[in-house]
């Protein structure tokens, strides 16, 4: 039995180690098609291959979140929000 989803916050803010990679991997194709995954991230997709230091893992994780994927991806142009909402507090 599945979790109805799981949660990968802030994903690639601390580099991942060769076994963490393949962790990852093992997670995400015991979960695609069963529950849902949820990946937060500041890192661009087209940089995971760099990040996981293994194309053929960056390429299988890839290959099972991403095709079947609702991407939501953001342009940050200045100060994040929360930056924003401190100077705010601050007047």
């Amino acid at each position: 039995m599945y979790p109805k989803g799981i949660s990968c916050g802030h994903f690639g803010v601390s580099p991942l180690k060769a076994a963490e990679a393949r962790d990852l991997l093992e997670i995400v194709e015991d979960r695609v098609n069963q529950s849902s995954v949820i990946v937060t991230s500041q890192l661009a997709i087209q940089d995971w291959h760099g990040y996981l230091h293994n194309a053929t893992i960056a390429d299988a994780i890839l290959d099972r979140i991403v095709h079947n994927a609702y991407k939501i991806e953001f342009q940050a142009d200045g100060d994040s929000q929360r930056k924003i909402n401190a100077k705010k507090m601050m007047k």
